[in-house]
């Protein structure tokens, strides 16, 4: 494993309970950071940074259950962790839902509007209680987790598809709004990891998903790990407002 230094900064990872944003979590304790996980779902969530603590004995790993679609208790949350943790530098939001699988017309508007607010909705809440305590810092790393599906619209994914645009549109917003203050945004378009987030799905779009991608395999939420973990680094110190695909040649641009 490739070492990435942490050292001494405090993160935040949303869906940290489990797949991408525990591997995440991991990643960064190895590396030496402090990590608050957030996940809607407090038992998971408790189980996790239990793992976490016995792993890393060393670290602090704090948890936090909420909605990220709440306003109040994100900003509450956020102003909680750069209290406690003492700074606030990386922000991964990770966070997110699929709202299941179907032509656009025969999809539920509610369920529509759900999948837009916690996969860009909530995103935008996070970076907008994190950016205020990275400029006091003078310093700043936001990964937002999109999907391929975003680049190029998965046929009965409308929602998440349109969802996860929207959140590479907001990257490239914020990322160049924040160039000159030493707080970098990037996304990563990651093609689909075998994790819990496949329950949500039907099994002929999770067929499909694997037929696109050239390496004919799933992604391992540990690489998704290290390309977050270099993007939330100081190493990482001229690249922002970007999408970084890790597809398996899926990507075409």
């Amino acid at each position: 494993m490739n070492q990435i230094d942490l050292s001494n900064r405090v993160a935040v990872v949303t869906g940290g309970a489990r797949g991408i944003g525990y591997a995440v979590a991991q990643r960064f304790l190895q590396s030496g950071a402090d990590v608050a996980l957030w996940d809607v779902d407090a038992e998971r969530l408790a189980s996790s940074q239990a793992a976490l603590q016995q792993e890393f004995a060393g670290r602090r790993v704090e948890a936090l259950a909420l909605d990220l679609t709440d306003t109040a208790a994100v900003d509450a949350g956020m102003a909680g962790v750069a209290s406690r943790l003492g700074r606030l530098d990386i922000l991964v939001n990770n966070a997110g839902i699929t709202g299941g699988n179907g032509p656009t017309w025969e999809l539920d508007p509610d369920v529509w509007r759900r999948v837009v607010e916690v996969n860009l909705i909530a995103p935008y809440l996070t970076c907008r209680a994190a950016v205020p305590h990275m400029l006091k810092g003078g310093w700043g790393r936001i990964v937002n987790v999109a999907s391929i599906a975003g680049k190029e619209g998965n046929p009965n994914a409308s929602h998440y598809s349109a969802s996860k645009a929207g959140l590479i549109g907001l990257t490239k917003s914020l990322g160049k709004e924040l160039a000159t203050r030493n707080i970098l945004v990037n996304a990563i378009t990651p093609a689909a990891a075998r994790t819990e987030i496949f329950d949500q799905m039907k099994q002929e779009h999770i067929d499909y998903m694997l037929s696109k991608i050239p390496m004919a395999r799933f992604l391992a939420v540990d690489e998704v790990a290290a390309m977050v973990a270099w993007l939330s680094s100081a190493d990482c110190a001229f690249t922002t407002a970007s999408v970084f695909d890790i597809s398996g040649g899926r990507a075409t641009y």
